[in-house]
């Protein structure tokens, strides 16, 4: 058998061929995330602001909880701790480069609705504004908030949902019409291929 050296660092590879990945870059190997931009309010002045996460997911169908994951030193935190909602806005390709820099300045010295083109338009039940350049918006009021790490974990129960015409039949949303984006890594992202798979059960 050749043995090969392996210089320090470097990721070391067992006998199937598998390298080690750090422990702290092992969430990694959970992506691609599907890219949202969260709006959430300040309930005192009334100024909303948008955050970009990829890390978000459904907790439960019923009763119907997403959950959104903040860091705490973020503006958006404060918001959505203090006001108790926040709307998980669903965005295209189309919008991309206006929500990639909606997550690269702090809402607390802009106004990324107007520095960036989007527009606020009221939600149904909640304070907070949807995003009307969205395809689609879950309305949520905060029901539970957990620690996690250098993270909050926001649980939101959706109050209300809504979706542009002719994107969701009922069942799925239509990824032939609706390009929504994934984060890959860092600045790297892609859309869904038009291919659907069908396991042979």
């Amino acid at each position: 058998m050749t043995r090969v050296r392996i210089p320090p660092g470097a990721p070391s590879r067992d006998e199937m061929g598998k390298i080690e990945v750090s422990n702290t870059k092992a969430y990694r190997l959970i992506y691609p995330r599907l890219v949202v931009l969260v709006s959430c309010i300040d309930p005192k002045t009334k100024k909303p602001n948008i955050i970009t996460i990829a890390w978000s997911t459904t907790l439960s169908a019923n009763p119907p909880l997403v959950g959104i994951l903040v860091a705490s030193r973020r503006y958006s935190h404060e918001l959505i701790s203090s006001a108790r909602e926040f709307v998980v806005n669903i965005p295209t390709v189309e919008i991309l480069d206006k929500a990639i820099k909606c997550g690269r300045v702090s809402g607390r010295m802009h106004d990324k609705f107007s520095e960036f083109g989007l527009t606020a338009k009221p939600a149904k039940i909640v304070q907070a504004p949807i995003i009307e350049e969205c395809v689609a918006h879950l309305e949520c009021k905060l029901v539970d908030q957990l620690t996690t790490g250098d993270h909050t974990l926001f649980i939101g129960e959706v109050v209300a949902a809504c979706a542009n015409e002719g994107t969701f039949d009922g069942q799925f949303m239509d990824i032939e019409r609706v390009r929504n984006f994934y984060q890959v890594s860092g600045d790297s992202y892609a859309s869904l291929s038009k291919e659907l798979l069908r396991p042979g059960l």
